[in-house]
């Protein structure tokens, strides 16, 4: 049905380009081109073009910068929405022009990627997951492997860390009962970010059960001495034998746990997570500009979008006067 209703749309407005504007034939095949591609888009989110919203558009574009589709490119496509858009709104098609107030493309910054909720949530449990789902016998090593892997995650969310930021945090930098951490980032600017209940839950049962473990090393005839240095390891997180962990092996570990949601995600998704879920929930740019450690607001200002789209709804939500009017 959607198809039917989109075809139409698009017909009749080929004829006005055509009839009306007495646009070149060539015109009229872009115009086509770019509008079949926003219709297809909507069709796998059971909207059609007349029920099109702001959100939508955005996600289109979006996902044409994310296809490496140029700047220009995209802008050309936009131009053919809004012409469309405004066409409708004309023959009262539609009530709502949803290319209103989008900024041209060129001054875009490409949204870096994000876990859903739900995905973030099954990410943060891939460790125990992977753990329970595994061939392997469960031992004292493995266990205090999973606890790490989960604070790490933890730690990952609730501060937005740099891969960098996690491996060379310091237990020093830790104040675990008052819920924060000193972060130092790029150019050993330092910052501090909170801890969530998760993340102060996760930490303790690592520092308590399981980094000892892992301090400790396996047993053998080198592993003695190795253990000793081990112990003393200003690092908050280790590997066995109280080893620094590479930047590797992190993202490996991220990358086995996300899969447990369907995705593949990095290290950079679970901060950008951390901003966007921040956003979306009503946090303002500067709060979520000092915990990302942006040293200008500029940077921060690529989740801009996130915070007009809900600062948009609540105000629809709320405001008595927000919708129209019965007359």
């Amino acid at each position: 049905m959607a198809l039917t209703a989109n075809s139409r749309v698009l017909s009749a407005f080929l004829d006005y380009l055509r009839i009306e504007k007495g646009l070149a034939p060539l015109s009229i095949t872009a115009y086509t081109t770019d509008i079949c591609q926003f219709s297809e888009f909507l069709e796998k989110r059971k909207r059609d073009l007349l029920t099109a919203r702001r959100i939508e558009v955005r996600e289109f574009l979006q996902q044409l910068f994310s296809h490496q589709v140029d700047g220009r490119s995209v802008g050309r496509k936009l131009s053919a929405l809004r012409h469309l858009y405004r066409y409708l709104l004309l023959d009262k098609k539609i009530d709502h022009d949803p290319t209103l107030n989008i900024e041209s493309p060129k001054q875009w910054k490409v949204l870096p990627k994000a876990l859903a909720r739900d995905e973030m949530e099954a990410t943060l449990a891939g460790p125990l997951t992977l753990q329970a789902g595994g061939s392997a016998r469960h031992t004292k090593d493995s266990a205090a492997l999973v606890a790490r892997d989960q604070a790490m995650l933890e730690v990952f969310y609730a501060g937005a860390l740099r891969v960098s930021e996690l491996v060379n945090a310091k237990l020093e930098d830790l104040k675990l009962d008052a819920g924060y951490m000193l972060v130092r980032g790029k150019g050993d600017k330092e910052r501090v970010v909170p801890l969530g209940k998760s993340a102060q839950q996760s930490l303790a049962t690592y520092l308590t059960q399981s980094r000892p473990v892992l301090a400790a090393g396996k047993r053998g005839t080198t592993a003695i001495s190795s253990a000793a240095s081990a112990r003393n390891s200003p690092l908050l997180f280790i590997a066995r034998g109280g080893r620094i962990l590479t930047r590797q092996r992190v993202w490996q570990m991220v990358r086995a746990a996300s899969a447990t949601s369907g995705r593949a995600a990095s290290p950079h998704m679970l901060r950008h997570s951390c901003a966007t879920h921040m956003v979306e929930n009503g946090a303002d740019l500067r709060t979520v500009q000092t915990i990302l450690g942006h040293a200008d607001i500029s940077t921060t200002q690529v989740y801009t979008h996130l915070a007009l789209d809900r600062l948009r709804t609540v105000y629809q939500k709320h405001h008595p006067r927000a919708k129209a009017r019965n007359s």
